[in-house]
């Protein structure tokens, strides 16, 4: 199919009527859903038949402008007559999900529909009926880049138009596997909105570099300005990122399967997948045959990675099991204690042309961790991944592992250990406590951001100052 025939010809915007008519009946019907997605009340199944009703028929009107979409917004309506036939039980939408394939069209700018009683993820866990608009983000580096060394048929990055409340979160995954449906498929696509990734970076390092007075070099300053520039350079790092899972010297056991381990492990594989793009990012900035834009951006994901991980990953969300903010906490504290970040005289530094290595250096750590893992017993494997935290991080003081081995329960079963994890094994530091607090409503204001969204609205300017004054 070319491209031609994948452009819309009139392409739907969040104002359009019947976008809207779907918008609305959609938020509707959810405030008749149960937590699974169906309708328990009889009395509400005629008002839930209406909604359906104006769902399918406002699909219907939308469906030319996606002609990439067609076999499956036909087999949208279908699901949607059969749960409402069936009496509104427990949803199956797994015919029109097998037929949405998205990684197969990565074209820019071109725009799908999407409608499917689904959670969103770190945003709601109700499978209610939501509905998003958007739009691939897919410039021509990219394409360049998956073609060659960093081939992953199933990533797709995106950006909102539009969406229902279960958006309006924190949410920036459309994953597949939050779809209702009777039996689980083989995935085969994974979008990320890199629109709203890029937008709250943007909120969030302003505040924070305004707070620790962190003077920016003049490239990483310019990611401020420019959402476009950012959004691309996320999707360059979440490119990189979701191909690392699964690939390398991994344990047997992979880490991001649904098992039950410490927190901690799920720490490192984090920061693996995105130390790994920073790495890869500094080779292709020296490469010489590598793509003017390729190049440009490889060096913008470095400061992506660092920043979003030591000012944002380190102190969002709670401090229970938290283990992106661990391994945000662990890459801060690892450049301190190298000497390439320095927090003197009240104000943040950091010594950019030692940092690369320094940074690099801390993957290999975790990549060695890794390899020495096939020879190792389970327990002795999550005993070496708290001893490498453990290292440059302090322990909360009533860490039962933090006293070795022959404090813990060896002789049982491998749950036995992860139940003498703490809920806030590595608490914050002094300095991420004081942040933290000045930080807060900042990356509060970030829930719903969009690329589209003013940085200087919900009060962004004047949050930063309010947290200067409060400190």
């Amino acid at each position: 199919m070319t491209i031609t025939a994948l452009t819309a010809t009139a392409p739907i915007t969040s104002g359009s009527p019947e976008w809207q008519r779907l918008k609305a009946a959609a938020t509707a019907l959810q405030a008749l859903q149960a937590q699974d997605g169906s309708v328990p009340e009889a009395d509400d199944h005629a008002a839930a038949a209406g909604h359906v009703d104006t769902i399918t028929a406002a699909v219907a009107a939308l469906a030319p402008a996606f002609p990439h979409d067609a076999r499956y917004l036909d087999l949208l309506a279908v699901d949607f007559r059969r749960w409402a036939d069936g009496g509104f039980g427990v949803p199956d939408f797994l015919d029109s999900l097998q037929a949405f394939q998205p990684q197969r069209h990565r074209v820019d700018g071109l725009q799908h529909l999407v409608v499917f009683p689904m959670y969103t993820q770190n945003g709601s866990s109700n499978r209610l009926v939501e509905a998003v608009l958007i739009e691939v983000i897919w410039p021509e580096f990219i394409a360049g880049l998956e073609a060659g060394e960093y081939s992953n048929k199933l990533f797709v990055p995106i950006r909102f138009l539009d969406f229902t409340p279960g958006y309006d979160t924190n949410s920036a995954v459309l994953f597949p596997e939050t779809v209702a449906v009777r039996e689980t498929p083989t995935f085969t696509w994974g979008a990320i909105f890199a629109d709203r990734e890029a937008a709250r970076f943007r909120r969030v390092l302003r505040a924070a570099a305004d707070i620790t007075a962190l003077q920016l070099p003049e490239d990483a300053a310019g990611l401020l300005e420019d959402q476009e520039l950012t959004q691309q350079t996320f999707v360059m790092w979440d490119l990189i990122h979701d191909r690392t899972h699964m690939r390398g010297d991994l344990p047997f056991d992979p880490f991001m399967i649904k098992q039950r381990m410490p927190f901690f492990l799920y720490s490192l594989e984090e920061l693996r997948c995105d130390l790994t793009a920073f790495r890869e990012s500094v080779a292709i900035e020296k490469d010489e045959d590598a793509a003017p834009a390729a190049r440009r951006h490889a060096k913008l994901v470095q400061y992506a990675v660092i920043f979003d991980r030591i000012f944002r990953f380190a102190i969002t969300g709670s401090r229970v099991r938290n283990y992106d903010g661990l391994g945000g906490q662990l890459l801060f504290a690892w450049m301190h204690q190298h000497h390439v970040l320095h927090w003197t005289d009240s104000k943040l530094g950091i010594d950019w042309d030692e940092a690369a290595d320094v940074v690099v250096a801390l993957g290999a750590r975790i990549e060695d961790l890794y390899w020495r893992s096939i020879d190792r017993p389970k327990t002795a494997h999550w005993l070496a991944a708290y001893e490498l935290i453990a290292g440059t991080l302090t322990p909360n003081p009533a860490s039962v592992w933090a006293k070795g081995p022959g404090a813990l329960p060896l002789d049982g079963p491998p749950r036995g250990l992860t139940d003498q994890v703490l809920d806030d094994e590595f608490p914050l530091s002094m300095f991420y406590e004081a942040l933290e607090k000045k930080m807060r409503p900042v990356i509060e204001s970030t829930a719903g951001i969009t690329g589209s969204t003013d940085l200087d609205s919900n009060g962004t300017g004047s949050a930063g100052t309010q947290a200067m004054n409060a400190g």
